[in-house]
């Protein structure tokens, strides 16, 4: 795939390309920055705080880069890395620091033991471990992050406490699922999945939805409602308002909706983990907070889209253009074919519901409502199908309107997709932040 969340499995080529390079890019400067600063500290000695929060976001960075660097990946596991990173990270720091319940890993660092190294230390074990091709550039950036601390028993400490967080996670996730022989093979009839074009490829990764997931108890925990039935007013409701405002050609898509729309068309990963480290920073929070922010929120992530990608897989509903284009045999007259009908962007390869980009959003959206205790997001976004452009959100509830608008004016959902992923969304994240990340004990 290298399509999930971007999106489009689009003029994949083309987009895998320019995507890699631009990846290639960031990877690259962030590199450089990191070791630049690394030298300066080497040269001339520091009087930063021991256990700066930066290192938080530092490595969420270098993470998403390298796993979207990947090439034996497709999109939709790196949000189940990413998990497995942010886990790691959050264990090591609450280890070291307390404050809120570990995951899964109940031992304590000696005193005196440096959480920022130990940070350091998880986040470099799991992702030299899960993507060992990146192996040299992730040992540059764990010397240089190291670089900024003085050497000592709590640094040594540090490094000990994170790498041992990490071996558990990792051992934690062994025969969890991942990779394992599974294939969408429901045969085409009304209603159901096929590859569609330009590329007609398979179903990406079936089996993630069958992988154990981090938090909730299974899959099919807060499992969407069946899709509507194709001859039922809300399908024709649906199917007739992607048709009008979906299609590549329409002249009832404003230019508002259209920009709208390709906003939310690009790589979600970049996208919302680059507003959560900006996060950090409008939130003033410490390293442990930043360490549960990151583990809270992209671990939930994980969970939201192993379910989707169950539901994908057993309701295997068809996408738009397939439905479009074979409308007459859908049974419903009320739904009238155009065999040439396209969408704005091109369809991903994957079934259509529920909708992966619009689950993203809300276990982001509401996860930091719930988190921080506020209806006020202070949220930033970037785009990389809009480079240089931001869209700034306080509302959530603006922001997952228009994802799900989105979703629809890009002709790739109907809009019962977009809303069935939104309310997954809320109930799993509302119960990951009940069961996790829990305080040990009030703080004034």
């Amino acid at each position: 795939m290298r399509a999930l969340l971007q999106g489009s499995s689009s003029s994949t080529s083309r987009r895998k390309a320019y995507l890699r390079s631009w990846l290639a890019a960031v990877a690259a400067a962030i590199l450089l920055a990191t070791l630049a600063s690394g030298a300066a500290t080497a040269a001339t000695p520091t009087t930063m705080a021991a256990d700066d929060p930066t290192v938080i976001s530092d490595w969420n960075e270098i993470a998403v880069t390298t796993l979207l660097g990947d090439t034996t990946k497709q999109l939709v596991e790196d949000f189940l890395y990413m998990g497995f990173v942010q886990a790691a990270v959050y264990d090591a720091v609450v280890g070291v620091e307390g404050r809120y319940a570990p995951y899964r890993f109940h031992a304590h660092a000696p005193h005196g033991t440096s959480a920022q190294a130990a940070a350091v230390a998880a986040a470099h074990k799991v992702l030299v471990t899960y993507v060992p091709s990146a192996q040299a550039s992730l040992d540059a950036a764990y010397a240089a992050s190291l670089a900024k601390l003085p050497d000592g028993k709590a640094k040594t400490r540090g490094i000990a406490f994170g790498t041992r967080a990490a071996d558990h996670l990792i051992r934690l996730r062994a025969n969890d699922g991942r990779n394992a022989p599974i294939l969408f093979t429901q045969p085409p009839a009304p209603g159901v999945w096929r590859p569609t074009p330009p590329g007609l490829l398979p179903m990406s990764a079936p089996w993630m939805g069958f992988v154990r997931p981090l938090l909730v108890r299974s899959a099919t925990q807060f499992a969407p409602p069946p899709p509507p039935a194709l001859t039922s007013a809300r399908y024709t409701r649906d199917f007739n308002q992607v048709k009008a405002l979906g299609s590549l050609t329409s002249t009832e898509r404003t230019e508002a909706q259209t920009s709208t729309a390709q906003f939310f068309s690009g790589n979600a990963l970049v996208q919302y983990n680059t507003a959560l480290r900006d996060q950090v920073t409008v939130r003033d929070l410490d390293i442990v907070d930043a360490a549960r922010m990151f583990a809270a929120i992209d671990m939930s992530l994980a969970d939201a889209e192993i379910s989707v990608w169950y539901a994908k897989y057993v309701d295997g509903f068809w996408r738009p253009i397939t439905a479009i284009n074979l409308a007459d045999t859908d049974g419903n007259p009320a739904t009238v074919a155009d065999p040439t009908w396209v969408p704005l962007l091109t369809t991903p390869p994957y079934p259509e519901y529920p909708s992966g980009y619009n689950v993203v959003n809300s276990t982001v959206s509401h996860g930091l409502e719930d988190l921080f205790r506020t209806r006020h997001l202070q949220l930033t976004l970037i785009s990389t199908a809009v480079p240089g452009v931001q869209r700034h959100y306080d509302s959530g509830r603006a922001l997952r309107r228009d994802v799900v608008d989105a979703r629809v004016w890009l002709g790739i959902h109907f809009r019962f997709a977009d809303t069935a992923s939104r309310d997954l969304g809320r109930r799993l994240t509302a119960w990951t932040l009940d069961h996790y990340f829990r305080p040990l004990h009030r703080h004034s």
